[in-house]
């Protein structure tokens, strides 16, 4: 019954989200044409916010992210879900980009609007390019820029966090960004990567204490990945 409710749920959702998402795409490639990108987040907000709630997602927060100061941040969660930079571009409230993988730049609209607001691509499977690429958002953060990143660089396929990749704490390392580790609840079971269907419900965005770089500065990269990790998964048991 579960599964014969999810597949007539999205048969009556897919398409209402299209109808919002393709037009709310192509008036965001005109905005930011407009809109200088620095402001840009409150455009990005009530978008994210409006692209869950199509999907028959309820977003909620639990704690709130850190102030504005003027220092970038460097938000790291678990990758779960098609949903997971909608629910964190949510409830920030200032720029922030990310890195993504080359594949989604060559979307039509979706790649060019990727790229004007800021985004970094990634070639993950050759190293000199994704270290030219991950050079690129240190010089980012340097310039004040705030990043979003999933340390294990893809969805996981069974609700587990997987092995992270070492980029996003070679890049805290050199530039000593303060490090928001985030868990995100809910959304593996709204939307699974190799499953077309979703689940109406509710998902949820728990933003963890910043870690300052005077906390990890004494810690190697591999450190430094299993504290994130840890961190993480201490919030996803509601345990932070």
């Amino acid at each position: 019954m579960v599964g014969i409710f999810k597949t007539i749920a999205s048969i009556i959702i897919w398409p209402i989200w299209f109808l919002f998402f393709v037009p709310s795409l192509f008036l965001l490639f005109i905005l930011i044409y407009i809109i200088p990108r620095k402001h840009f987040h409150f455009i990005i907000r009530p978008i994210s916010w409006l692209y869950c709630f199509f999907a028959g997602q309820w977003l909620i927060k639990e704690n709130n992210p850190p102030p504005i100061d003027g220092q970038p941040y460097l938000y790291l969660f678990n990758h779960v879900s098609m949903f997971d930079q909608f629910m964190v571009g949510a409830f920030i409230s200032h720029y922030l980009t990310a890195i993504g993988a080359t594949e989604i730049f060559k979307y039509p609209v979706w790649g060019q609007l990727l790229k004007k607001y800021g985004a970094i691509p990634i070639k993950r499977k050759r190293l000199k390019s994704a270290i030219k690429s991950l050079h690129l958002v240190e010089e980012a953060i340097h310039k004040g820029d705030s990043f979003i990143i999933a340390p294990e660089g893809t969805r996981t396929l069974n609700g587990e966090m997987g092995l992270f990749k070492k980029g996003p704490f070679h890049i805290a390392k050199n530039t000593g960004i303060t490090i928001v580790p985030i868990a995100l609840l809910g959304a593996f079971e709204a939307k699974r990567k190799n499953d077309w269907r979703l689940s109406p419900g509710f998902i949820t965005t728990r933003f963890g204490t910043p870690i300052s770089k005077n906390e990890y500065k004494d810690l190697s990269v591999d450190e430094l990945s299993d504290l994130i990790k840890s961190k993480i998964q201490a919030l996803l048991k509601g345990e932070d």
